[in-house]
This record gives C-alpha cells, sequence and structure tokens, in this order.
C-alpha cells in the first residue's frame, strides 16, 4: 500500500491520532490484551506541538486547513480535560478503598 502524500492534512491527522493514542482514546490492543493507559504528558506534548503550528502558520493557511487545525485543537484539549478527570477520579476511588482483609494493618 503506498504511502499518501505529505500533506498539510496529512500532518494535522497523523499528529492528532499521536494525541488520542496517548490519551487512551485508540485502542489496538488485540482481544484479551489490557489496553494502554493514557500518557498525558505525551499527548499533552502532541497538542501543544498542534498549537505551535497553527500560531507559526497563521495567515498562510487555507480556510480549510485553518478550520482542520482548529477543530482539531478543541477536541483534543476537550478530549484531555476529560481523560484527565477520569484519572483523577480513578485515583481518588484507588485512595479511598479499604485495605484488603487479612493484610494487617
Amino acid at each position: 500500500m503506498p504511502l499518501p502524500p505529505p500533506t498539510f492534512e496529512f500532518l494535522v491527522f497523523s499528529l492528532k491520532a499521536q494525541a488520542e493514542m496517548r490519551l487512551g482514546l485508540l485502542n489496538f490492543a488485540a482481544d484479551g490484551e489490557q489496553a494502554q493507559e493514557p500518557d498525558l504528558p505525551s499527548a499533552r506534548h502532541a497538542i501543544d506541538t498542534l498549537s505551535m503550528l497553527l500560531e507559526k502558520t497563521k495567515g498562510n493557511l487555507t480556510l480549510e486547513e485553518q478550520r482542520l487545525l482548529e477543530n482539531s485543537l478543541t477536541e483534543l484539549r476537550f478530549r484531555f480535560v476529560q481523560v484527565s478527570e477520569e484519572r483523577a477520579k480513578e485515583k481518588a476511588k484507588a485512595a479511598e478503598a479499604p485495605a484488603e482483609p487479612g493484610s494487617g494493618g
């Protein structure tokens, strides 16, 4: 299968997919395998890279390219907050869980 042409859209989609994978939104684990834990610092880096791209290309994008980049950033930032909040709730719940009987405490 040939590689797609190197376009601005492909670059944005590649960085967006990278952020989504780091957030745990794209799962490529085989059946029965546990999904990978979100890697928030790496996801933040991919989002920040897209943000830098938007800043550095201001005035040089078509309307469609600018919308693609802005919409991708909006969605990824929203998802980042969602995943961050879910992780915080999971950690709080785990901290509140009583010690297992017989653990000697």
